[in-house]
């Protein structure tokens, strides 16, 4: 077996290192007998509640949107293809607060569209767990979208056409053929749109603001706990990291398959 340079090999501890050992310092804090005793207090489990409803919203959501988009854009090419596909993506390299502002600017109460909901139908988006919902599936959304046009365009192309052959429409091609050969591309896309929905901070304050009970997730509880209770801060943590790994661990096969 070929063996890696040295250098190379103290470079990759060096960086496991560098990424592995803030979270170590954070475990390392956490006050482990009095867990439990945190976690149940009514600011986290007010905080969790909201968290996992509205990501669980946000992840069917992004799934509603971006699987769409994302057959669309499997069909597309070139210079149209290419630009609307930066703009699909640009949620998820975008500042978050350039986001939550983005978000304000078109869906706020003097919004482009914002406006118009509210004079229609009285719903005002901003600083509600709609607002919540509303940021969370912003950010989501990419990552739906890349996950499940990667595996689209890596169909085989003669399984629609053997279809269309048979006479199949378009809906039941899309339907009962392609779909179906993507299926764990959009559990997959579901579970990661979810688990950022769940982690998203800078948007969502931004956007919904940071109520408690009302619009304060589980991120902006632990920014909050970070000035005041530090230890409720640490627990906190501990709930999101938990949640990120069990995401990576259920779909490592994906991502990175065992040889």
């Amino acid at each position: 077996m070929n063996r890696l340079p040295i250098g190379v090999r103290i470079l990759a501890v060096l960086s496991f290192g560098f990424v592995s050992l803030p979270l170590l310092s954070l475990l390392w804090r956490v006050p482990w007998p009095r867990l439990w005793t945190l976690v149940a207090s009514d600011t986290v489990t007010d905080a969790l509640f909201l968290s996992l409803t509205s990501s669980v919203f946000a992840a069917l959501l992004a799934l509603a949107l971006g699987v769409p988009l994302a057959l669309q854009l499997s069909k597309m090419s070139g210079f149209a293809a290419s630009i609307a596909r930066a703009v699909v993506v640009l949620p998820m390299i975008l500042p978050p607060v350039v986001g939550g502002a983005a978000l304000l600017f078109a869906f706020g109460r003097n919004g482009l569209v914002g406006s118009l909901v509210a004079d229609v139908s009285g719903v005002v988006l901003p600083y509600s767990i709609s607002g919540v919902v509303l940021a969370n599936t912003f950010v989501a959304l990419p990552f739906v979208v890349i996950t499940v046009e990667g595996a689209l365009r890596a169909i085989d192309p003669r399984y629609a056409l053997a279809a269309s052959t048979l006479r199949a429409n378009s809906s039941a091609i899309t339907f009962r053929v392609v779909l179906p050969m993507v299926r764990p591309a959009v559990i997959a896309g579901g579970f990661i749109a979810w688990a950022r929905a769940l982690g998203e901070f800078g948007a969502t304050i931004t956007f919904a603001g940071n109520i408690q009970g009302k619009t304060q997730t589980l991120p902006l509880a632990v920014f909050v706990a970070l000035e005041s209770d530090r230890e409720a801060a640490l627990a906190m943590s501990v709930l999101l990291i938990s949640v990120s790994l069990i995401v990576l661990i259920s779909l490592r096969e994906r991502w990175w398959p065992v040889r």
